[in-house]
């Protein structure tokens, strides 16, 4: 069996030696589907009927074959061809292996990761802290309900701070809107 890996002209022969033998397989298969018209018995047409899902069978694997070679061929050359580039870069800078380039890189990962690795420590703190606040508020809302529904006159206080902020909230928006407002039409008009 001719080396696939090997150059072109084993692959290339060996390409036309399967194409050319199903060639001869697809004029197998016209032939019997001719004799099997003056045939006519129904095992004759299954026979055919399995023979030329064979052929295609074949031909679906043999291109597929193709194709997957063909990549891995492309994929060789672009490998070597990026090696071969690497080492003329290496040869042209005088340095005889990337050692050191590799080992600031791996230098400068390894700082990055350190960093990462502190933030994703202040993250967990400030999340844990967050948690707290949260239940902590949690637990002073709902002291602050009970009480309001204890007493009567905390829930029309409660209720008028509420109505307080909501109306400091109205007026802060209507300030920024009129800034912004000017600004856009000192802008236009500049």
């Amino acid at each position: 069996m001719p080396d696939v890996t090997g150059g072109d002209g084993s692959w290339k022969s060996l390409e036309l030696e399967i194409e050319s033998l199903l060639g001869k397989l697809v004029d197998v298969n016209d032939y019997m589907s001719r004799c099997a018209v003056a045939a006519a018995p129904a095992s004759v047409a299954q026979k055919l009927a399995r023979h030329r899902d064979i052929l295609h069978e074949f031909t679906q694997e043999f291109k597929r074959a193709r194709a997957n070679i063909k990549s891995l061929r492309e994929h060789a050359e672009l490998l070597t061809s990026v090696h071969n580039d690497i080492s003329n870069e290496y040869k042209a800078s005088g340095s005889s292996s990337p050692s050191p380039s590799l080992l600031r890189e791996r230098a400068a990962i390894h700082n990055n990761i350190t960093q990462i690795d502190e933030v994703i420590i202040q993250a967990q703190s400030t999340k844990g802290a967050l948690s707290t606040q949260r239940s902590m508020f949690i637990e002073i809302e709902g002291k602050v309900k009970h009480l309001s529904d204890r007493f009567p006159i905390i829930r029309s206080i409660l209720g008028a701070i509420k109505r307080k902020r909501s109306r400091d909230t109205l007026i802060l928006a209507a300030v920024i809107a009129s800034c912004i407002l000017f600004l856009v039409i000192y802008w236009l008009f500049k």
